[in-house]
């Protein structure tokens, strides 16, 4: 079975946009690796076999084994760039290095758990996701490859916000490292700390409701206008 978190790579010397064009009608890519304190290298990936990769999302965030014409790196994925008409065509990846001696910062997705039994949900309220996902900093053996987010118990008009949201061990969320040194009153919230999901009852209830209310107002216009016909 193929190693989700390897990833088999040639050293690339030609570069150039023509050189780009010829690896992709050859069914690759072109990459770079980067970081640690050492040079940065071109590399050309298979674009087939790095899809299936990017088919899972512990991919995204998680220790990648980069080797390169049989010699390893420990990095992490840290750019894509697709096709902007074809989000299946990869035209660029950047490695980002890692030292196991060094903090790191990446984007992890978030899971969401808990929705179908929260109360707001039960009381006919809709879950809006205002974040997919959060950046973390932590020391590679730490990095996690999501972070959950419990909405088991929020209401209807509430709210979870990343300072609610639990880490593990030895991982930090950025935004909320810059309102470290905020001075905040008692129960005042940082604009850093932003919201992650809320629950609220569905506008389009509203809407139908508006509606409802001009029709009954046009019939009764309606009405108004039979009843001073019949008058004259």
């Amino acid at each position: 079975m193929e190693n989700l978190f390897e990833v088999h790579a040639e050293a690339r010397t030609d570069e150039g946009k023509g050189a780009s064009r010829r690896l992709r009608h050859a069914g690759k890519f072109p990459a770079v690796v980067y970081g640690a304190e050492k040079d940065p290298v071109s590399i050309t990936l298979d674009h087939n076999q790095f899809l299936r990769h990017l088919d899972e999302e512990a991919f995204y965030a998680h220790i990648l084994t980069l080797i390169v014409d049989g010699k390893k790196d420990q990095v992490v994925l840290k750019d894509l760039q697709r096709h902007p008409a074809n989000d299946n065509k990869i035209l660029h990846a950047d490695f980002l290095r890692v030292d196991a001696k060094h903090e790191m910062t990446m984007t992890v997705p978030i899971h969401f758990i808990g929705e179908d039994v929260a109360p707001g949900v039960k009381e006919g309220g809709q879950v809006s996701h205002m974040m997919t996902e959060v950046d973390v900093a932590c020391l590679p053996k730490d990095l996690p490859e999501y972070i959950e987010a419990d909405i088991s118990k929020l209401g209807m008009d509430e709210s979870i916000h990343l300072s609610e949201l639990t880490v593990p061990k030895g991982v930090s969320l950025t935004a909320l490292t810059h309102h470290q040194e905020e001075e905040l009153e008692e129960g005042e919230r940082s604009a850093y700390d932003q919201a992650v999901a809320s629950i609220h009852m569905p506008r389009v209830q509203e809407v139908e409701e508006d509606e409802d209310e001009a029709t009954e107002a046009s019939a009764g216009e309606e009405d108004n206008g039979d009843d001073e016909a019949t008058e004259e």
